[in-house]
């Protein structure tokens, strides 16, 4: 089979699916581009902020993408290319697609605030509670898991050292150019079309001046102690400073991988190399069900999609119309993504020894060597492409846990008062957010990362549970549209944590335990939250939403 033949279906499945599906859910959910954003009714400077829509569909896209969408199918592909491709294109499709626009949406109609306030206000404030702490406690192994991978990227006592201390050079140069971009637009007024225009050309610069002069030659250590300071000032600066326009212009860089990735599967039109479908072998824990499900993750859906949709974006968003190419648009443009990873595996480097990111430089820098590109400057522009994503997940992840933190600090009581304890303070929550993820860091997340897939996909079911219930309070019916895909994510997700009890349980070690009881910790918050909801539901008319779809500021 063909590979680019593959890629092609994809890309047209994902086109159809964007002018149709995505229409059909606007209709649906009520998309209203006459309704004021919170952007605008609650803009403050800081976190919400009207924005243009090409700039947050870069800053959301490249939020959401981050490592996710080359790792997972990459590592998927000891199933076969055939399964990994057809979750990742009807995942995105109907799965990961709803998910993100829906929670996008809910979000919208409740301040901008996080899918966990939704559930406040749909289905009760121990609903909120019971999601925000399982949310939290996902933030945090994603803020230390992608602490590590980018610590390591750019340390050059890990990989290639002139690789990694240009991708580590770069990245800081970056941070200096998206401060700059920042700046002119917010402060300057300075056209969006012109300043990506220039910033892009400076990015260009910036790459190259980090190959030939990478001058920040640090080992992992040093790497982590930096990249520590830096999310907490991601965290607690505006987000028109820095976290936005990093991110937008970071979308360039994928976009220009992409499209290499294209034209180099266009000019090579390699076949498929790897098997179709491998035998499966239990006793080493390789499930089709449901394990593919959950290692693909971020390519065909991801629960940390919904914190971003929640935490960041909607607090953005200029109008209820650019939702779509916000919340549905990027999650199909990460197929796309997940897609080319798929083929730098399965018709190049599916011998290549290392990482992912390593199978994926070699993969896409052949791709591109088919054009031109010589393979050396193709897998350090790949590289750097990847690094900046893993970085610019990081910083995301850790302005949302100090949102958590900050919702979980306030309350209303039963006389409608809103009340703030001292977790509400920025600086307390982004400490308490990044004190947490440095212990998992520490502790040595590898150890806990076979629950991670797990726990990210459970997100996903749990967001899905939210957005169901905030349609079935607002419109008085029940969205199958998001009820067949949680049904489906609480199966495979329930599955897959029952295997991680059992198998470490059965180990009779300290890890072993370990493991076992955070996966149990999490099957009973999910079973809680389906049962709470569950009494909502049975109960609809006691049900403490606001007609109106918006909590209320007292």
């Amino acid at each position: 089979m063909n590979a680019f033949i593959l890629l092609l279906i994809g890309i047209v499945a994902f086109f159809i699916a964007y002018i149709g599906y995505g229409s059909f859910l606007a209709k649906k959910w009520g998309i209203d581009p006459g309704k004021k954003t919170p952007a605008h009714t609650m803009t403050d400077g800081k976190d919400y902020v009207p924005t243009d829509a090409k700039v947050l569909l870069g800053h959301h896209f490249s939020s959401i993408a981050g490592a996710g969408p080359i790792t997972g199918p990459i590592i998927a592909m000891m199933f076969g290319w055939l399964p990994v491709y057809l979750w990742i294109v009807l995942g995105c499709i109907f799965f990961g697609g709803v998910h993100d626009y829906g929670s996008l949406l809910a979000s919208l109609r409740h301040e901008g605030k996080s899918i966990g306030e939704v559930i406040r206000a749909n289905v009760g404030q121990k609903g909120k509670i019971m999601f925000t702490l399982y949310a939290f406690i996902t933030i945090c192994l994603v803020v230390a898991a992608f602490l590590d991978i980018t610590a390591g990227t750019f340390g050059v006592n890990d990989g290639d050292p002139q690789i990694s201390a240009a991708a580590g050079t770069a990245s800081m140069l970056f941070i200096i150019l998206a401060l700059l971009f920042g700046f002119m637009v917010y402060r300057k007024g300075a056209g969006v079309l012109v300043s990506t225009i220039v910033g892009v050309v400076l990015l260009a610069i910036v790459i190259f001046i980090s190959d030939k002069y990478p001058f920040l030659q640090l080992n992992k250590g040093p790497w982590q102690v930096i990249l520590t300071i830096y999310i907490i000032c991601a965290s607690l600066m505006p987000v028109w400073i820095l976290l936005q326009p990093r991110d937008y212009l970071s979308s360039f860089l994928l976009y220009a991988m992409v499209i290499g990735g294209l034209v180099g599967l266009v000019v090579s039109r390699p076949a498929m190399a790897a098997p179709m479908f491998t035998s499966i072998n239990p006793s080493a824990g390789n499930y089709l069900f449901p394990i593919l499900f959950i290692t693909v993750a971020c390519g065909a859906i991801s629960g940390f999609h919904a914190l971003v949709s929640s935490g960041t974006s909607a607090k953005q968003l200029n109008s209820e119309k650019d939702a779509k190419l916000v919340g549905y648009g990027a999650m199909l443009i990460e197929g796309v993504v997940a897609i080319i990873a798929l083929m730098s595996v399965a018709a190049v480097a599916g011998n290549t020894d290392g990482s992912p990111a390593q199978k994926f430089a070699v993969g896409v820098s052949t791709f591109m060597n088919s054009f031109g590109i010589p393979m050396g400057i193709g897998r350090t522009f790949v590289t750097l492409a990847f690094a900046s994503f893993a970085l610019t997940s990081l910083d995301s992840a850790t302005r949302i846990g100090r949102y958590l933190v900050q919702e979980l600090g306030e309350y209303t009581s039963s006389d409608g008062r809103v009340h703030k304890t001292f977790l509400t303070n920025p600086y307390i929550a982004t400490a308490i957010t990044v004190g947490v993820s440095l212990m998992f860091t520490f502790y040595g997340y590898g150890r806990i990362w076979p629950i991670f897939g797990s726990a990210n996909q459970l997100l996903a079911g749990l967001s899905l549970l939210a957005v169901a219930a905030w349609i079935k309070n607002r419109q008085k019916r029940t969205s199958w549209e998001t009820i067949i895909p949680l049904v489906f994510m609480f199966i495979v997700t329930l599955s897959a944590l029952g295997l991680v009890v059992y198998t470490n349980w059965a180990k009779k070690t300290f890890d072993g335990y370990v493991l076992a009881i955070i996966a149990a910790i999490m099957i009973i918050l999910a079973v809680v939250e389906l049962f709470i909801t569950g009494q909502w539901a049975r109960g609809l008319k006691d049900s403490v939403a606001d007609p109106n779809e918006t909590v209320k500021n007292k």
